[in-house]
């Protein structure tokens, strides 16, 4: 959530940064604008209503000390109050229009962020390793076949389609993988966490998956109320993890917060047809280790360097060859304001796949959560929050599987990985 204090101060400038992102949320800051004038303006009003009611009151008794007819001001005083909660009325209306408006209105992209519409636009930062050359590469949906290690019609058989089951060798290969990088990450001096993987829909709202994206979430619990659902299955740890200091004051001291979860992660992916589904790729279910950071919101964007390498350290640990791009203001999250995507290659399907997304949120998802810390002087102030997959497991499993493929149909596994799987190939 945008800082209402800039919206009223750089009114411009947040509107200029929001164009950037293309499509019409700057059009928003009118409106928000509009209502904060109304909220402030009847606070003022209530305030001089509530002065005229104390000095009126005072009135009340000095006239019964004096045994005289008081029934005139008292009537006065009822109808101040009348006034008082009117006024009351028409400002939480409008506090409550403004704060529905703010949840809508994506963050500012930061002002050295690529310019661009699209992902077309986002620039390679850098690359590491060497494609390896493999003469006619096998995909990971053949090689996983070959080697008995998914089976989709098992999925399709329980679950439906954009499911996956790992059975035998692949099912040691997934656990052994959430293992090597949740160690990693631990030595990176992350602090592990075993989360809840339902979450309440205030958690979702706090680190901006709603209202925008529910369309896409698995949402359940629908309220009396309005019909809203209210516990919803965890998308990406980030949503848990984050939450965990929901409406919480922590010590400067205690920052940075560095956390690292494995959870299973839901999304429907409602706007994803036609996008690339084949194996998996592109699931209704899959696992994912996340990273997430809380520290003072100066050094969020500094941060946001340290936690992308630990990111990419795990393919290099792999030996994977992968590159990382910065996303353009057309192309970046509505929650954050700085992001870059680690992409690994996958020779099988001949291109680049995201298997982390590495972003700075700066404050605005604590607003959003009410997360706050208590500086050295004593003042309670909203922290940078940052997160990143490290790393999302499908995509990485099929860049193993496709970058390890051996001429003899064998699949070779990285020696970093050799403890936690048992063996140094399948096959």
């Amino acid at each position: 959530m945008l800082d209402i204090k800039i919206i009223r101060d750089q009114a411009e400038e947040v509107r200029e940064r929001l164009k950037a992102r293309g499509g019409d949320h700057w059009k928003l800051i009118d409106e928000v604008l509009a209502c904060d004038e109304s909220r402030r303006a009847a606070e003022t009003a209530k305030q001089e209503l509530q002065n005229k009611r104390k000095t009126t009151s005072k009135q009340i008794g000095m006239m019964k000390a004096k045994g005289e007819d008081s029934s005139a001001i008292e009537a006065e005083v009822r109808g101040i109050n009348e006034e008082i909660s009117k006024i009351d009325q028409l400002a939480e209306q409008a506090s409550a229009k403004q704060t529905e408006l703010l949840l809508n209105i994506p963050n500012m992209p930061h002002p050295q962020c690529p310019v661009g519409d699209s992902e077309e636009a986002n620039p390679v930062v850098r690359e590491w390793g060497e494609k390896p050359q493999i003469t006619e590469p096998r995909d990971h949906v053949d090689l996983a076949a070959a080697h008995g290690l998914i089976s989709w019609d098992d999925a399709i058989r329980i679950s439906g389609s954009g499911f996956a089951v790992y059975r035998g060798k692949g099912a040691r290969l997934e656990r052994a993988l959430i293992n090597f990088l949740l160690d990693t990450q631990s030595r990176n001096g992350y602090e592990e966490v075993n989360v809840p993987h339902l979450v309440l829909r205030e958690c979702m709202e706090g680190t901006g998956q709603l209202p925008k994206f529910e369309d896409d979430m698995y949402g359940t619990e629908p309220s009396e109320a309005d019909g809203r659902n209210t516990l919803f299955l965890a998308p990406t740890a980030e949503v848990p993890v984050t939450n965990l200091y929901r409406d919480t004051i922590v010590a400067e001291a205690d920052l940075p917060l560095k956390l690292v979860a494995y959870t299973p992660c839901f999304r429907r992916e409602a706007g994803s047809a036609g996008r690339d589904n084949k194996g998996i790729i592109r699931m209704h279910q899959f696992d994912k280790v996340e990273l997430v950071q809380v520290v003072e919101p100066e050094k969020g964007f500094e941060v946001l360097e340290e936690l992308t390498g630990h990111a990419e350290s795990i393919l290099q640990k792999l030996g994977l060859h992968y590159r990382v791009i910065e996303l353009c203001t057309g192309d970046i999250g509505q929650s954050a304001a700085k992001t870059y995507d680690i992409e690994v290659w996958a020779p099988g399907h001949g291109k680049y796949l995201e298997v982390s997304s590495c972003s700075c949120f700066g404050d605005y998802q604590a607003r959003r959560m009410k997360l706050r810390f208590k500086d050295k002087d004593g003042k309670n102030r909203f922290p940078a929050t940052l997160n990143g997959s490290g790393t999302a497991l499908p995509r990485l499993y099929v860049a193993l599987l496709e970058q390890c493929q051996q001429p003899d149909g064998s699949i070779r596994i990285p020696a970093a990985l050799v403890p936690y799987f048992g063996n140094d190939k399948i096959g």
